[in-house]
């Protein structure tokens, strides 16, 4: 059904229009404000639509998509990253102080310097992260924090200093403190024992965050992404989002999830979900509350594993939190009204996650769908896979994760493990909802890079676990069509037909047929959200 044409803001002819909604091809899209109004098989089918207000985008050798949802990602990262120090073009470690030594000369002695966090140790050509000693070489006068990804970072010893930890420092709970065979500090801090350093980096103004947004929510949607679901917002930064929003500096929507981390204290965790409260009434689409995010286990080096890393016979990783207590916080949200998305990576995480949610179904019966999430399930197994599904539990798997870190993963797990992760044929299969995204900063955003990995599995230590590879019509609806069922959005997102929201990605060449190893490499021509374009390649 078509609106009678009154005038259109956009129309949009194409090679092929994929509107997944089961149609046949589409040649022509009309837009109104922030709707579909109109398709056609015809590419002239629309002409009555157009007036002089209307803009007109042909582009007859494209294609059209609707845009694509990264539905685990850290834009909050990204907005942090803009203005760090960009390690992740170095090549060597020379580069790398490099970069930092530039930044000094240029930074007032005592301030911090900080770098940004996607790139990987073995994409060096000395295969391993700086020390602390190299850090201060490049400037001893400034409290310097490299971050690797989300669990892992390296300080200087000014740093260290600043911060009080010494070879006597207690190893946090649930943390890695990095230690020479002599036990001098190394300068490594793994997931919760960064923070005995982070917590004094001096926050950024509410401009330099804007700024910061501004910038990353572009990139987002120079690579066709359209909506990103961040799992790991702290409750502050949502009015700073809110901010950004009012001041026209989101260029993707945006569904938080507030980061609770390992918080299981009742009393804490009311008082965050009292201060979540006033988000519940906010009707924005540009930006919702999704729900809370729980951590279970570690990452790349302590994810949670039921046997033992390589060449460590004594550990498994780390789970973060007691599963009782997790019962009890899990419960505590969801009878709050809230959803739940909870990080589980190696397979003895995703096993006592499972035992988790499964105790909170039983005694909350009738909980509405897809309240319980679980994030990555990295190393799930076909015994796993198969109770999720019985239990209705979705799953959100990052392929682009895999492919920049399978090598640093190996050298902790094993080749045959590392094969195994993100097994996306497998959960399809076996009738999971099961969503796709990238965990920047682990690993790169980008609609196609995304769909390219799970079509080819390959990685920077080659092609892993071929067998749980899936189709590219697979892969781009796990971005679209599942995506918006995950978020409870499918009347409003992820297909293209009249009524819903004008959300489209358009491509100089159709991502269903063109030849896969251009898939990687390809970015938009155009993102529009809304009905507004927010990424404009050079179309006229």
């Amino acid at each position: 059904m078509t609106e009678t044409p009154t005038g259109a803001d956009l129309v949009i002819r194409a090679g092929v229009i994929h509107t997944l909604a089961g149609l046949p091809p589409q040649r022509a899209i009309a837009v109104r404000g922030d709707r579909i109004v109109a398709s056609t098989a015809d590419d002239g089918g629309l002409d009555l639509w157009i007036t002089a207000q209307t803009r007109v985008i042909d582009v007859p050798d494209g294609a059209v998509l609707p845009s694509f949802d990264d539905t685990h990602t850290h834009l909050i990262y990204a907005g942090f990253g803009a203005h760090d120090v960009p390690v992740h073009r170095a090549r060597n470690i020379a580069e790398f102080l490099e970069l930092i030594r530039e930044r000094a000369a240029i930074t007032p002695p005592g301030e911090w310097i900080r770098t940004t966090t996607n790139w990987q140790e073995l994409n060096l050509a000395e295969r391993r992260m700086p020390t602390a000693a190299e850090l201060d070489s490049a400037t001893d006068k400034h409290a310097v924090l490299v971050r690797r990804g989300g669990h892992n970072a390296v300080a200087n010893y000014y740093a260290l200093n600043l911060a009080g930890v010494d070879a006597d420092t207690a190893t946090p709970p649930g943390g890695l403190i990095g230690r020479n065979d002599d036990g001098t500090l190394n300068g490594r801090l793994i997931d919760s024992a960064m923070h005995l350093v982070d917590h004094l980096l001096p926050r950024p103004s509410l401009e330099e965050r804007i700024s910061g947004l501004d910038r990353a929510s572009r990139d987002y949607a120079a690579s066709g992404i359209g909506t990103v679901r961040d799992c790991a917002v702290p409750l502050p930064d949502l009015e700073v989002l809110a901010r950004a929003h009012e001041a026209g500096s989101l260029h993707t929507r945006v569904r938080a999830l507030v980061m609770a981390g390992g918080m299981t204290d009742p009393k804490q965790l009311d008082e965050l979900l009292d201060a979540m409260e006033p988000w519940r009434y906010r009707a924005d689409p540009w930006l919702r509350v999704w729900g809370v995010k729980f951590v279970l286990d570690g990452g790349l080096e302590a994810g949670a594993t039921e046997d033992p890393y390589v060449g460590h016979d004594d550990f498994c990783g780390l789970l973060m939190c007691e599963p009782d207590a997790l019962v009890g916080a899990v419960e505590q949200v969801v009878r709050r009204g809230w959803r739940v998305g909870t990080h589980a990576y190696g397979d003895r995480a995703v096993r006592t996650l499972l035992d988790v949610y499964q105790q909170v179904l039983e005694r909350n019966p009738g909980l509405p769908p897809r309240s319980l999430v679980i994030e990555h399930g990295g190393l799930a197994t076909a015994e796993q896979r198969a109770r999720a599904v019985a239990l209705g539990i979705p799953v959100t798997i990052q392929q682009p994760l895999l492919h920049d870190t399978a090598e640093v993963e190996i050298g902790y797990w094993g080749q045959e493990r590392v094969a195994q992760l993100f097994p996306a044929r497998q959960w399809i299969d076996a009738g999971a909802l099961v969503t796709g995204g990238s965990d920047f900063p682990v690993g790169p955003f980008g609609a196609m890079q995304s769909v390219w990995g799970m079509v080819t599995r390959e990685t920077v230590a080659g092609v892993l676990g071929p067998e749980h590879a899936v189709t590219r019509d697979e892969a781009i609806e796990m971005h679209t069509v599942a995506a918006a069922r995950l978020l409870g959005e499918s009347d409003l997102r992820g297909s293209l037909v009249p009524g819903r929201l004008a959300d489209l990605t358009i491509w100089p060449a159709d991502p269903r047929t063109a030849p896969i190893e251009e898939l990687r490499g390809l970015s938009p021509l155009a993102t529009v959200i809304g009905g507004r374009v927010v990424y404009d390649a050079g179309l006229q």
